[in-house]
């Protein structure tokens, strides 16, 4: 959020979060399932709020803060090792991340790991 700007839920005192907004949209006019794709969207203090509205699974930053750079890849990377049939609860993943509650939020999301049998030979 800019300096000087008092109405956080106002988009446009965001520098970018009205980009990040019209993406997501855009992309869940396509596979409105949150399940089929999942969407991490926002930055650094962020519009939360806007970005899951708008159909992003895992947003930043509920509480305006900076965000560590690897929280993203942390929560993807449970989602992606987490078993097709297995709902990744928004708290357990929350733990694996540096900034937390403050940096990072989302709603339940199905895993997508999928295994294969049997293993081939070569």
């Amino acid at each position: 959020m800019g300096k000087n700007k008092k109405n956080i839920a106002d988009i446009n005192n965001y520098r970018n979060s009205n980009y990040f907004v019209e993406t997501v949209e855009r992309v869940r006019r396509y596979i409105p399932s949150l399940d089929e794709l999942v969407i991490f969207a926002g930055a650094c203090q962020s519009n939360y709020e806007a970005l899951l509205h708008a159909g992003a699974n895992f947003a930043s930053s509920p509480g305006r803060v900076m965000i560590h750079a690897l929280d993203p890849v942390f929560i993807c990377q449970k989602i992606a090792y987490t078993d097709i049939n297995t709902i990744v609860q928004v708290k357990d993943v929350l733990e694996a991340t540096i900034t937390g509650a403050q940096g990072i939020g989302g709603v339940q999301t199905r895993g997508k790991y999928r295994e294969g049998m049997p293993k081939g030979k070569y």
